[in-house]
């Protein structure tokens, strides 16, 4: 989980860089002012403790100017150092200027200021000192330095690798939600369509039969307000999923299957081939809608037929076709246009790596998809509706 620096600790940092850097240098001169040895510290002034907040005030612009803030902080360190005043905490400020130009992609700058304050302390301790220090301190300033700068580049490349793994999170999460959304406009396509058109063909049929076979009428009548009533309860399960936002699947599946053929009204064999198994949601919710756009093409085009369900389980196929065996009385809505149902079968059986064909049969239409499905030994569990 990503971790966020207080608030306070930002407003306030320049704040505790000035009162360390004043107080911690005041502490630290009494060990390094000795009168009689000739390489003593002086004893801070008007212009050591000026020195001394310049620094934490510059950290003040450190977001909108973090190159000059790490420039200022450096001067008057250097500065600070060569009047000759006690060491110590005044190397606050610079090393949070440091990090803060390299966090905030100044790298150059960052170790060019590095370089600058290296070389400003390995000629301060060469030429400027009474004694002269030795390779051991040059390699102790060097590796302080070396050590901020490595520090702050490994904090920057930890920090870019988070961020891109929460932008990757994030549209990972977008692409399913997407998905998500998809699904469920398809689900509700479906829904709407089988039953807007089970309803259509119902009413064309009650108001060919109304003056002649009013019973018959009476029945399509009924048809009708189980679909309208069926149908509403099935758009209020889609879109409850959709209002609470949560990725959960719309209730379609072959348990479904039986309340599906006896609201078409149509006269509906249903056949299982091999030991029916548990499928995958995918390919359960796709198989059911096959069937479903399958049925309502029969009442729409072949009135009056019997329809055969067959479903075939194989090893690694679910077999799915639908039959039917032709119209036996004129359908009502000859000379409406054929809908989308054929070509969204079939996106739906190429979505998951399948195939559908539709074509003439006999004296009828044949409906016949062919889905992957796990073996036998990995075939997974369906997934929980609700």
């Amino acid at each position: 989980m990503r971790t966020k620096r207080p608030q306070w600790f930002d407003s306030t940092l320049p704040l505790l860089a000035a009162m360390g850097q004043v107080w911690g240098s005041m502490a630290a001169q009494r060990g390094q002012i000795h009168p009689a040895d000739p390489g003593t510290r002086v004893p801070l002034d008007t212009l050591g403790l000026a020195l001394l907040t310049v620094g934490p005030a510059a950290l003040v612009a450190r977001r909108a100017h973090p190159a000059a803030t790490l420039w200022v902080t450096i001067v008057a360190t250097c500065v600070y150092v060569y009047g000759g005043f006690a060491y110590g905490p005044v190397f606050i400020s610079p090393i949070f200027a440091i990090v803060n130009a390299v966090m905030t992609g100044h790298r150059r700058a960052a170790w060019a200021a590095g370089g600058v304050l290296f070389l400003f302390f390995f000629a301060y301790a060469t030429w400027l000192l009474p004694h002269s220090q030795g390779w051991l301190h040059h390699g102790s300033v060097g590796a302080i330095i070396l050590v901020v700068l490595t520090g702050a580049e490994m904090a920057r490349a930890r920090r870019e690798q988070r961020m891109e793994r929460e932008r990757v999170e994030e549209e990972e999460a977008r692409r399913q939600a997407s998905e998500e959304r998809l699904t469920m406009a398809q689900e509700l396509h479906d829904v709407l369509g089988h039953s807007i058109s089970l309803i259509h063909v119902q009413a064309s049929t009650a108001l060919h039969l109304i003056d002649e076979h009013p019973e018959q009428a009476r029945t399509a009548l009924a048809t009708i307000k189980q679909a309208s009533k069926d149908v509403l309860t099935e758009m209020r399960s889609v879109l409850g999923v959709l209002r609470d936002g949560a990725p959960r699947s719309p209730a379609a599946g072959l348990g479904q299957l039986d309340e599906l053929i006896e609201r078409t009204g149509l006269s509906v064999t249903r056949e299982t081939v091999g030991t029916p198994r548990p499928l995958p949601a995918g390919v359960e919710r796709a198989t059911y809608r096959i069937i479903q756009e399958s049925l309502t093409n029969v009442a729409k085009h072949a009135p009056g037929s019997r329809a055969t369900v067959t479903i075939a389980y194989g090893p690694e196929e679910l077999c799915v076709r639908v039959t039917d065996s032709g119209a036996t009385v004129p359908s009502a809505l000859t000379g409406e246009g054929g809908g989308n149902g054929i070509p969204g079968m079939r996106e739906r059986a190429a979505a998951l790596g399948g195939s559908l064909t539709a074509h003439a049969h006999q004296a009828g239409f044949l409906v016949e998809a062919r889905l992957p499905i796990p073996p036998v030994a990995d075939a997974e569990p369906p997934e929980e509706t609700e």
